[in-house]
C-alpha cells in the first residue's frame, strides 16, 4: 500500500510539472504570436501612411502645376 501511494505521489508530482512546463510553452507562443501581430499592423499601418504621403505629394504637384499655368495664362492673355 505505501509503495503504490509513493508511486502515486511521483507520478502526481511528475504530472504537475509536465503541466507547469506546457503551460510555460503555452504562454510563451501567446506571445510570440502577439508581438508577430503586432508587427504585421505596425508594418501595415506603416505602409498605409507611405501611400497616403505619396498621393498627397502627388496630388499637391498637380494642384500647383496647374494654379501655376492657370496664373499664367491670366496674366498673359
Amino acid at each position: 500500500m505505501r509503495q503504490s501511494l509513493d508511486a502515486f505521489e511521483d507520478a502526481f508530482h511528475q504530472e504537475t510539472e509536465a503541466d507547469r512546463l506546457r503551460r510555460e510553452r503555452l504562454r510563451k507562443q501567446a506571445v510570440a504570436r502577439s508581438r508577430k501581430r503586432y508587427r504585421v499592423q505596425r508594418e501595415k499601418r506603416s505602409t498605409l501612411r507611405f501611400a497616403t504621403l505619396v498621393l498627397t505629394l502627388i496630388a499637391t504637384a498637380i494642384v500647383v502645376t496647374v494654379a501655376m499655368f492657370e496664373t499664367l495664362y491670366l496674366v498673359m492673355g
